[in-house]
């Protein structure tokens, strides 16, 4: 559905390489912290920026080869993007027809309403959360079989994202040959949504996994000094200096806790092999 290989780019000091995977039928994530290069990776792909070396493919076509039918068939959602303050949602509506030959007016205007916003009132006058649906229901309403969504639930509330998530599920769920892929820095967003996750630091991907193998098979050892001397090191990915001795992270939890029975091994998150992944060393 969508392929980046090496695609480079390059701002002073920070250099992007990122190369990744968006199969058809599945959501895959983007997780890494602001600066990391998510928003520019996003850029490359949608050909707002020209990357210096790499290539994009978008249905199996390079991306500067995609028809205008092509493109209708991308979504997006980009953090700086929206519509204008002024206009009502029949205004938009109006706007994507112009723009969209699949758009399905109807169906936009009904699943607005099942959102409860407002069809009458300007854009200014909602909220962060209303925004962030109406930009999703937009990308959505014109029959896109790929999502490119940018950190579309940056600045929203616990309810307000889950609302927003929620609409991406339901969109997963209308057609099987559907893909996702979705930036973040907030890991709970992600858990619950995407097949796999790829993780994105200082410009590069510095891991990828499926996300039930993430939660399910990586873990963090908390070892002092005598455990750590004893711990067979093959299946360690990252450790790191702690108070009490070591933390190390594994991709191979029961392993561990089935050698080593007096050990701390607690089941990985997100936000855990990040921070070791990142912070750690290699073994």
């Amino acid at each position: 559905m969508l392929a980046l290989d090496h695609v480079e780019k390059q701002y002073g000091q920070f250099s992007l390489d990122v190369s990744l995977n968006v199969q058809e039928g599945c959501v895959t994530g983007l997780i890494g912290q602001n600066g990391a290069g998510k928003s520019t990776t996003f850029k490359a792909i949608l050909g707002l920026i020209f990357e210096d070396g790499g290539r994009v493919e978008i249905f199996g076509k390079p991306k500067e080869k995609l028809s205008l039918a092509d493109r209708e068939r991308i979504g997006v959602v980009l953090g700086e993007s929206g519509f204008n303050e002024e206009l009502t949602i029949p205004q938009v509506a109006g706007i994507l027809k112009n723009f969209y030959g699949k758009f399905d007016r109807e169906r936009f205007l009904s699943a607005c309403r099942k959102s409860k916003l407002p069809e009458e009132r300007r854009l200014k006058d909602f909220s962060t959360g209303m925004k962030a649906r109406l930009k999703v229901l937009a990308a959505t309403s014109y029959g896109a079989q790929l999502l490119i969504l940018d950190e579309p639930t940056a600045g929203l509330d616990v309810v307000a994202r889950d609302a927003v998530l929620d609409l991406l599920r339901e969109y997963m769920e209308e057609e099987a040959n559907r893909s996702i892929l979705i930036s973040s820095h907030i890991s709970g967003d992600l858990e619950g949504l995407c097949d796999d996750l790829y993780m994105i630091y200082e410009g590069k991907i510095i891991l990828h996994e499926d996300t039930d193998v993430l939660l399910g098979n990586y873990g963090l050892i908390k070892a002092d000094e005598e455990q750590y001397r004893g711990l067979d090191k093959e299946y360690l990915l990252r450790v790191k200096r702690a108070g009490f001795g070591y933390e190390c992270l594994t991709a191979h939890r029961d392993f561990y806790l089935e050698n080593y029975p007096g050990l701390v091994v607690e089941k990985g998150t997100i936000d855990g092999v990040i921070t070791m992944m990142t912070g750690g060393t290699e073994v």
